[in-house]
């Protein structure tokens, strides 16, 4: 999955708060998103966050 920094992630499953939605804040072998709910950052292995990400909805990927 190629992600970059801004694009907007939407989640297989919500976050705690009830939202679906997160901005990708770090790219590299660790990936931390920012949940658009309640704002709190979550940082996870690339592994486990390719995983968990449904689907990129929009973003700047820097180009």
């Amino acid at each position: 999955m190629d992600l970059h920094l801004n694009d907007r992630v939407e989640l297989k499953k919500q976050h705690p708060c009830g939202c679906k939605t997160g901005v990708i804040t770090r790219v590299g072998m660790d990936i931390k998103w920012r949940c658009e709910g309640c704002g709190r950052e979550i940082m996870l292995p690339r592994s486990k966050a390719e995983k968990s990400i449904k689907c990129i909805l929009e973003g700047d990927a820097g180009q």
